[in-house]
């Protein structure tokens, strides 16, 4: 389960951004996680939970994720679709595989909130 690795990175990464703007107390953080970076929220979830009971800094913070779809455009026709099965990269418009995906990537720590010293 690779998402409590992510999760330590994620909680470093606050960690040291709160001691750096005096935070003494995180209370909430935002993840964005495409469908594709394989980070599944549940598990993300459930690691943040089980991790921050054991840090002052984050025992009180809740953990918001945005999931973000998959979508494509079409080298072919340049309209832009939504991948629902995450299998199959083919234009519904023109039936291309020449596809570019523009969303479904990302993971990234979008913001945290905090209450200072």
């Amino acid at each position: 389960m690779h998402e409590f690795a992510l999760i330590e990175g994620v909680m470093g990464i606050v960690r040291d951004s709160a001691l750096q703007n005096n935070i003494r107390r995180v209370e909430r953080i935002k993840l964005v996680v495409g469908k594709l970076s394989m980070a599944l929220p549940d598990s993300l979830q459930f690691a943040f939970e089980a991790i921050k009971a054991g840090e002052e800094l984050f025992r009180q913070a809740d953990l918001e994720i945005e999931e973000k779809e998959i979508v494509c455009r079409c080298g072919q026709c340049h309209q832009s679709f939504a991948v629902e099965d995450s299998v199959s990269f083919i234009c519904p418009h023109c039936g291309s595989v020449n596809i570019e995906i523009i969303q479904g990537r990302e993971l990234y720590i979008d913001c945290y909130e905090g209450e200072e010293c």
